[in-house]
């Protein structure tokens, strides 16, 4: 393996004196837990006696004698998510592959997970952002019965991974594995997916040909095929030690599958106080996971979505991270894969490539990553740069392929689609936002333009169907923050900016809402800071303000005097009060008030112990 680079070295360097404090009180926090076993015999008779009444035959036996080690499963499972359905399986699985390595397994609890598929452009998309920390706590109810010695978190998709895993953390005392359930097969290719939804969008095709190109893409169980939130968490679990090696992409219901899941199972046992080797989540994940999934996520081009989840699963683990540490790693990590929406292939394609494997051990090589890690496989990475077979009917672990598979898809550290990973840090007089450029061309990297500003997706949308967007226009489409209505993704932006892109204008997209991995060939500078409803600059602009946007250098500014920029105010939303109620939002108004800005993963919990005042009154800004 190469040295570190000396980006990797300098940013970890800063993370772990940034986070000496907090990081010191979460471990000695987890360390008080640790090492009590089982569990469950700090519980009275009457405590036990609940924590099995619901268990029936030799389970219940094994609980009750207090011995043996007892796995707490907390899944996402439900038919809404395409990702989860094959979840129904594997509670069984796991409980019988508990038994065959002496221990036993419970189901400690369900966790909610809504598809964002299901809801973009709806007002259920606004309660999507915060369900992450329904999810958080809704793990830690689970774990908080102590009747665990370890634990199997099973989730997938976008806020639902993130929430497991700043739940799980709550009890980084438990050896834990994040166990997934992989991608559906590839159907109707992402970019003629697309094609259609812009032509749709243009009125060329009618809602009946749209229906059948979405169900001709989503046709399955297992995640969406292209590069989104979903399988960019699959990567993360990976890359940061919490998955078995090789698991993020093997298909549901094949034996690779099954026999991956119920090793997991055994693992975790292997990994509890009793056994010897000893390895609880919290130590897992620390200030070098967290810098590795960084490099990962940018080496992918994954979703931007993780400039707010990465931020608030390290802050779950005492380590305090910020969008400068994003931007400098950026300017370090080559691009090694082209995965939709930054190339054509599906992660089924990238997978069959070479997959995690190859990405490893070239990031490895590289110096970009830490090997000097601890993770559910063992000390080190060196792990991860194998991938599973099963060979004779027994799950073996075999070295990866040494050449990509595809060099359109993945690449070789030597080779890289690009010399940087495609994530910007952009600022000026509109605040911080960020910026994925590895979807756009370079000639649609700096955009200068007039302003139109809308304070909700609708409205650009009224505005596209009336024919007034066909010029060079920046949309800047604010009240879109936490605070304001929960940050939705604003997914029904991407077709119709495309279709004017596609004619010839120079358009691009500044907000402070999000976009997701959906991010891509139209510039969307995203999740700008502070957010409008809390006097952020973007409720300054005004329809015809030349905006500038310079994706290479980082750069988001307004051209307006800078005297006249001082004394106007900031407009109030047109919406708010709509924002506020119906499909559940009533319930949500304290987390809308609790909201951290987006650079703190816009995360409602609260400081952390240990956190200085002058960092914990930023939180709270």
């Amino acid at each position: 393996m190469a040295s570190p680079h000396s980006t990797l070295t300098t940013v970890t360097k800063r993370i772990v004196e940034r986070s000496k404090p907090t990081r010191a009180a979460y471990l000695a926090r987890i360390d008080a837990a640790q090492g009590r076993f089982p569990a469950r015999g700090a519980l009275s008779c009457a405590n036990l006696a609940h924590g099995f009444a619901g268990l029936e035959g030799n389970d219940k036996l094994v609980i009750k004698q207090i011995r043996q080690p007892n796995i707490g499963i907390v899944s996402a499972y439900n038919e809404m998510l395409s990702a989860h359905a094959p979840y129904i399986t594997y509670p069984d699985i796991i409980k019988q592959a508990a038994r065959e390595n002496g221990g036993v397994a419970q189901f400690a609890g369900g966790v909610p997970a809504m598809c964002d598929g299901v809801t973009q452009g709806n007002a259920g998309m606004e309660l999507s952002l915060f369900s992450r920390e329904v999810i958080a706590m809704s793990t830690a109810v689970a774990l908080t019965h102590n009747m665990f010695d370890a634990a199997l978190c099973l989730g997938i998709c976008d806020k639902i991974v993130p929430g497991l895993l700043i739940g799980a953390l709550q009890f980084g005392h438990l050896p834990t594995i994040f166990v997934p359930a992989g991608p559906m097969t590839s159907g109707l290719s992402n970019d003629d997916k697309a094609k259609i939804r812009q032509q749709f969008a243009t009125g060329k095709v009618g809602r009946d040909a749209l229906l059948e190109a979405e169900s001709a893409a989503y046709h399955g169980h297992g995640t969406c095929t292209f590069y989104g939130t979903a399988n960019s968490n699959q990567m993360l679990m990976e890359v940061m030690g919490l998955h078995l090696p090789g698991s993020a992409f093997v298909h549901p219901h094949t034996p690779l599958r099954d026999a991956l899941t119920a090793a997991a199972a055994r693992r975790v046992l292997d990994l509890t106080a009793e056994r010897g080797n000893y390895t609880p989540i919290g130590h897992v994940i620390d200030e070098k996971s967290i810098v590795n999934g960084i490099v990962a996520l940018l080496a992918t081009g994954g979703s931007t979505n993780h400039t707010l989840h990465l931020v608030a699963i390290a802050r779950a683990a005492g380590v305090v991270i910020d969008w400068d540490d994003f931007d400098a790693l950026s300017q370090a990590v080559p691009l090694l894969a082209k995965i939709y929406p930054n190339g054509k292939a599906d992660v089924n394609h990238y997978h069959a490539a070479g997959g995690m494997a190859f990405l490893i051990r070239n990031l490895l090589e590289g110096g970009l990553l830490h090997d000097d890690v601890t993770t559910v496989a063992g000390k080190g990475l060196a792990h991860y740069t194998e991938e599973p077979k099963l060979i004779d009917g027994q799950l073996k672990w075999v070295p990866g392929v040494a050449e990509s598979g595809d060099a359109n898809v993945l690449r070789p550290i030597g080779e890289p689609f690009q010399a940087d990973g495609g994530l910007r840090l952009m600022q000026g007089k509109l605040g911080r936002g960020v910026i994925k450029i590895s979807a756009v061309s370079p000639d649609h990297r700096k955009v200068t333009a007039p302003a139109i500003v809308f304070d909700s997706q609708e409205a650009v949308q009224e505005a596209f169907d009336n024919g007034e967007l066909k010029r060079d226009f920046v949309a800047v489409v604010r009240f879109q923050g936490a605070r304001a209505n929960g940050m939705p993704e604003l997914h029904r932006l991407t077709p119709l900016l495309g279709v004017l892109q596609d004619q010839g204008f120079h358009v691009a997209l500044v907000t402070d809402g999000r976009m997701s991995g959906a991010s891509g060939k139209v510039p969307a500078v995203i999740h700008v800071s502070p957010e409008a409803l809390l006097a952020g600059p973007l409720g300054k602009v005004r329809t015809g303000d030349t905006i500038v946007i310079d994706a290479e250098a980082g750069v988001l500014d307004v051209e307006v005097d800078a005297n006249e920029w001082a004394a106007r105010e900031v407009a109030a939303p047109a919406h708010q009060a709509e924002n506020e109620v119906g499909f559940g939002r009533e319930l949500f108004g304290v987390f809308r008030s609790a909201a951290a800005p987006a650079e703190m993963g816009a995360s409602v919990f609260g400081p952390l112990v240990g956190e200085t005042a002058e960092q914990a009154a930023h939180v709270r800004q």
